[in-house]
């Protein structure tokens, strides 16, 4: 047996070892993770490599971490009540529309921190008492919030996955915006629709007010929305208009997004809000470093180039088979780790199939589906515990749309080469 080999079962047997026999978090799981590898390839504790995989996504780290502030600002505001008034106030008469709109609330903060369980916790916990009233059930109203989140996780403008293939790669993360929409949005879309929509076909505004703050839009107007046109303005612009926007970066574009949000609704005490916002995203960015660290021991043994050369030895069937099954299931562990240990050396397979961004936003894409296996399921559990329902009845709506999703991700895969003109 190689001992590379050797090392990556040290590496992947310590880890599971320390996440779900010893419930240590998947951040620390992965750190004792990378220690072990580095001792049985006879380098010791490599501090330095230790150190440096830590701040290996540091600029992921910052934009999340901005993320989630802005996120939590806009909340506490009343901007994302608000939205959720308008749109059921305007399209209850037209349910299929009102569910697109709704799974577009669910998705959005995912889509601007990169993590599903931000989309859950925050605008998830919104939209819930909605669906609900509009009489879904709640194990499929669980369902829609589970796979809305990941469809936000890996929408654009921030998917860390595709962020750590790319980078495992030293492709700039540059034109996945398209080739992401292209895959999210009508998934998203499929699903809101397919489990929703046969329980929403006549609906009375009167039952669903109830679960509507009306009167924050009235107080503060369109003054609300502010900081989110603001963000989408200097996101764009920078982009669309380099010579009348400068490229603030997009920490900076939340940041001011988030200081103009201050004045734009309710009131709330600003240092309260940001520690609040890191609180909640500790975990994410715990795991991010962990990562790090773990990818870092990797290439130092020389495992990660054994994963690369062993993926080019398989057939294009058996790697398209794993890039379905093994991608999702590592999700369990970590959607993250899945794209860092796996995305990379798949990417590295399929380079000359076709577009490398395509592949890399639809490997990003399949990755993300990980977080709806168990035990982990982060977007899932945390789901279920808004309905009020255990998981394992969740899941069972989510078996469909996952389906659906990791084959669209799959063709996409197979098309790459003529899906070129998305980037």
């Amino acid at each position: 047996m190689d001992i590379e080999l050797i090392v990556f079962l040290t590496m992947l047997g310590v880890f599971l070892l320390g996440n779900f026999l010893l419930k240590l978090p998947v951040s620390l799981s992965m750190v004792a993770g990378a220690v072990a590898g580095a001792l049985v390839a006879g380098q010791g504790v490599p501090l330095r490599h230790l150190f440096e995989g830590t701040f290996v996504y540091m600029d992921t780290i910052l934009i999340i971490s901005m993320a989630m502030i802005f996120m939590t600002v806009i909340q506490k505001s009343g901007a994302l009540e608000a939205l959720n008034a308008v749109i059921v106030s305007k399209f209850y008469k037209v349910p299929a529309v009102m569910l697109i709109l709704l799974m577009l609330i669910i998705m959005f903060p995912g889509m601007i921190t990169g993590s599903s369980t931000a989309a859950v916790l925050s605008a998830g916990a919104i939209v819930a008492p909605i669906l609900l009233l509009m009489g879904i059930p709640a194990a499929q109203t669980g369902a829609i919030l589970a796979v809305g989140s990941i469809m936000g996780m890996a929408a654009p403008p921030v998917n860390i996955p595709a962020m750590l293939i790319a980078g495992g790669v030293d492709m700039p993360y540059i034109g996945f915006e398209a080739p992401l929409v292209f895959m999210t949005f009508p998934c998203a879309i499929f699903t809101v629709l397919f489990i929703g929509l046969r329980y929403c076909r006549h609906l009375e505004f009167d039952k669903l007010k109830d679960g509507l703050n009306l009167d924050i839009g009235k107080q503060y107007g369109l003054k609300l929305y502010i900081p989110i046109l603001v963000v989408i303005v200097l996101m764009v612009g920078g982009r669309a208009l380099p010579n009348l926007f400068p490229n603030l970066g997009m920490p900076l574009i939340f940041f001011i997004g988030s200081v103009v949000g201050l004045f734009t609704g309710r009131r709330f005490n600003a240092l309260e809000v940001a520690s609040e916002a890191i609180n909640t995203t500790i975990p994410v960015l715990g795991k991010l470093m962990g990562v790090g660290m773990f990818i870092q021991v990797m290439t130092l043994t020389g495992v990660r180039g054994y994963i690369v050369v062993s993926c080019f030895g398989f057939g294009m069937v058996m790697l398209y088979a794993a890039i379905c099954l093994v991608m999702p299931a590592f999700g369990a562990v970590s959607s993250y780790g899945a794209a860092s240990v796996l995305g990379v050396p798949f990417l590295l397979a399929l380079l000359d199939t076709g577009d490398q961004i395509i592949i890399a936003a639809a490997l990003s894409f399949i990755c993300s589906m990980g977080d709806l296996m168990p035990p982990t399921a982060l977007a899932g559990n945390y789901a279920a515990q808004i309905v009020e329902q255990k998981y394992s009845r969740v899941l069972r709506y989510c078996v469909i749309p996952f389906v659906v999703c990791v084959l669209y991700g799959l063709i996409t895969l197979l098309k790459s080469g003529s899906l070129g003109f998305l980037t």
